[in-house]
């Protein structure tokens, strides 16, 4: 589009509404001081004239007073008159004339809290009030008619406004207000779609007909898995503790794929709760290369790293409980991308400090693995939208198959090793022993590579320790999902494994329990399966 002078828009009054008050006493001064007339409705009004602005109420200008606890207070015509009349048309302009409606050059408004008000867990009702009605209808009208009319709803952007008016007299240019037009418009579209999708799960619509999802941008990345994908990073509102709200203490912005992995790395070391003993995770490309427990965070950390060194460099390091100096010194012996645990102390981070491209986030606790949310994910002409994976199992869920029960040790390794594989890219196969990972096969087509592979890591790296045999001799193992065969179970009991956990479920179960009797196997059902792609 071409521009030009008759293109710019005079602001001479503009409608103030607002829930969140933010930056909002300057900004109308600064409208204020540049000859804007106020305009506004209830403690958004009250506000400004205590601060010893002067202000008109839309009461005043409707000639109705607001009214039902204040749902109608905005939706009249000499307000969307105001809002949508073309100031180049003759007939808008005789209308507006003939009704006594005057222009509204610049709406500054933002919405009722909805998303903080569910988030916060409040009832159905309170819920329902937070609604708002009015304010989405006059954002709407307001960046319909942006060819006249210049419409705010981020307080980041008050600023931005007033630039725009002082560099053109007075005016705002076509450019600047299509763009407040599309942020407002998003903003609607975000809104509808968290009331939209908070309903569905208030009337417990698992599928509704229409599905929207939406985010704020946090973060515009250098570019996506690869150099020539550009991306940008948004978050949904959520309070869930993880990569988008965490702090980020150190180190260069994190790009697309270490927040894929940071994230892939704190969920699964939320798996095991802080009060049951210090836990670590270490990520790389979305898939662990070490797991384990520890009486220290430093023991945890050592476990896993012994896992799979070679992967480990360069990976994400994920803690469940806070950072300690120890700890962090060892980390610091290899390269690491990023750090993420639910605090650090001071000792820590100042040793940390000195590793200028490691990136250290903090947060407010772990997340809880069993709470409920979606995930979903795009095809080609639509996405795929589901409950988030937060099945568990207990030691009561879990039906012993094979002549041999497990021993406790093997249990607690069982259950270790069932969690882990949650967050594995299927075929999943991790080999635990004494509470940390062995061996690790991930992403393969075919269930035996899985298990071959994550015993060759485990050779690997035994013969790197030093040691005499493989680290998953006298292990446990973990399949995703049900061994369609027994050569799987097989080759995982040729590597050393001596329990295995498994969701159970094949036409060849039988045989899968008799071949686990004849290996003096003892074997577990879970009857849960946790595919991950």
């Amino acid at each position: 589009m071409t521009e030009n002078a008759a293109q710019l828009a005079p602001i001479a009054r503009a409608l103030i509404s607002v829930s969140d008050k933010t930056g909002l006493l300057d900004f109308a001064k600064g409208l204020a001081e540049r000859g804007v007339e106020l305009l506004s409705t209830g403690g958004t009004s009250a506000m400004l004239r205590e601060a010893g602005l002067t202000v008109r109420d839309v009461a005043d200008v409707t000639g109705f007073p607001e009214m039902m606890d204040g749902r109608v207070k905005t939706l009249h015509p000499k307000v969307h008159g105001g809002l949508l009349a073309l100031r180049d048309n003759a007939g808008h302009v005789a209308a507006m004339q003939e009704h006594g409606i005057e222009p509204i050059d610049l709406l500054v408004v933002n919405l009722y809290p909805f998303e903080a008000t569910v988030a916060k867990g409040a009832d159905y009702d309170t819920c329902v009030e937070n609604i708002d009605i009015g304010g989405p209808a006059m954002i709407r009208a307001a960046a319909k008619n942006h060819a006249h009319v210049a419409v705010v709803v981020d307080p980041e952007d008050y600023g931005k406004v007033l630039g725009d008016m002082d560099q053109h007299g007075g005016k705002t240019c076509p450019k600047f207000r299509r763009k407040l037009a599309q942020r407002a418009y998003a903003r609607t579209a975000a809104y509808d779609a968290a009331v939209s999708n908070w309903l569905a799960g208030a009337i417990g619509d698992a599928a509704p007909r229409r599905r929207a999802f939406a985010g704020t941008l946090a973060q515009t990345l250098r570019y996506g898995e690869n150099p020539h994908q550009s991306a940008a990073f948004y978050t949904d509102g959520s309070v869930r503790p993880g990569v988008s709200t965490a702090v980020q203490h150190q180190g260069k912005e994190l790009s697309y794929n270490n927040i894929n992995d940071t994230d892939a790395a704190f969920e699964l070391v939320a798996e095991f709760d802080p009060a049951e003993g210090p836990a670590c995770a270490i990520i790389k490309h979305a898939n662990p290369c070490g797991v384990a427990r520890g009486a220290t965070l430093l023991e945890a950390y050592k476990a896993a790293y012994d896992c799979d060194r070679t992967s480990a460099f360069g990976g994400i390091v994920a803690l469940n409980r806070v950072l300690d100096a120890a700890t962090a010194e060892e980390i610091c012996r290899i390269f690491t991308e990023v750090v993420i645990a639910p605090g650090a102390d001071d000792a820590a981070m100042s040793i940390f400090a000195k590793k200028k491209n490691l990136r250290l986030l903090t947060t407010v606790g772990v997340p809880d693995p069993k709470a409920p949310g979606l995930a979903f994910r795009q095809v080609s002409g639509g996405f795929l939208v589901q409950d988030r994976d937060n099945g568990f199992v207990v030691p009561a869920d879990l039906k012993v198959v094979t002549k041999r029960a497990p021993s406790a040790a093997e249990l607690a390794d069982l259950l270790f090793a069932w969690k882990v594989a949650k967050h594995v890219k299927s075929n999943a196969i991790v080999y635990v022993k004494d509470g940390a990972t062995m061996g690790i096969g991930a992403g393969q087509m075919s269930r035996v590579d899985s298990t071959r592979i994550a015993a060759r890591k485990s050779a690997d790296m035994a013969e790197a320790l030093g040691l005499a045999e493989p680290t998953v001799k006298g292990s446990v193992v973990a399949s995703d999902a049900f061994f369609p065969f027994p050569d799987g179970l097989l080759t995982a009991a040729e590597a050393g494994a001596t329990a295995v956990i498994q969701p159970g479920g094949s036409m060849r179960d039988d045989e899968v329990i008799a071949a686990a009797d004849e290996a003096g196997l003892a074997m577990v059902f879970t009857g849960q399966r946790h595919f991950r792609h």
